[in-house]
């Protein structure tokens, strides 16, 4: 029920956005759009839904997790049933289909509770975002689909041992092989490595081709055969 409250005032707010920023239809030219910083009420709704979450949920148990790097599974579950994760998948995906701003309205207030388990639930939308700005529609419907369906995790492969931000001098590679694609490689420090229904990975196709070419991305489902999950590293912080 709450979740579907928070769908309705998300596209409210989304419509109301677009009725601002629709240009005049008659012959005199637009006028320039001022700039304000008052959020409408829908999105002060949906900042209070997640900041209330913060409090309620997240902060009491932040300590435990910190402590141990147990997964939050059962925050996260909460999370999703609210409709706090998963933002930016488009409605006719069953998502909330939010912007940028709406989305980090959200954000914000779940890392004040920790960031740590922010940035699981966040993850998400990273591993998702590629699907929806690059995947055919079928792949939007079979990946993305299924995120709104069940409090399903996804995870972005990009950051190898030898390359993290270095994104040209990652190593992983795939080979076509019929109407198969190989993939060889490691990837390490993924958030959700170990939890995630499906992945979005980079992987270098041409070897010969500059780095804005050379790499392809793909969806790898967890379960597909080949794929070991290695251990949990035990960082400083957002365990």
């Amino acid at each position: 029920m709450i979740r579907s409250q928070l769908l309705s005032t998300a596209r409210r707010s989304v419509r109301a956005f677009a009725s601002t920023s629709v240009a005049s239809s008659s012959g005199a030219p637009p006028a320039t759009p001022s700039l304000g910083f008052q959020l409408s009420e829908d999105q002060l709704n949906i900042q209070d839904a997640a900041r209330q979450f913060a409090r309620d949920v997240i902060i009491p148990a932040a300590p435990h997790h910190d402590k141990t790097g147990e997964y939050p599974v059962d925050i996260i579950k909460q999370a999703w049933e609210l409709g706090l994760v998963n933002t930016h998948i488009p409605a006719e995906y069953g998502g909330l289909g939010l912007g940028v701003f709406d989305s980090a309205l959200v954000s914000e207030q779940l890392a004040y509770g920790c960031s740590g388990i922010q940035t699981a639930i966040e993850a998400n939308g990273l591993a998702e975002a590629p699907v929806v700005l690059a995947a055919s529609d079928a792949q939007k419907k079979k990946y993305l689909g299924r995120m709104t369906e069940e409090p399903l995790m996804a995870g972005y492969c990009v950051t190898e041992p030898g390359a993290g931000s270095d994104v040209a001098g990652a190593k992983t590679h795939a080979v076509k092989k019929g109407d198969k694609w190989v993939v060889n490689g490691q990837k390490m420090w993924i958030t959700n490595g170990g939890k995630a229904n499906w992945y979005f990975l980079l992987a270098k196709t041409d070897p010969t081709a500059n780095a804005g070419k050379a790499f392809t991305g793909f969806i790898v489902d967890a379960d597909s055969p080949g794929i070991t999950v290695g251990r949990k590293e035990w960082n400083m912080g957002q365990r």
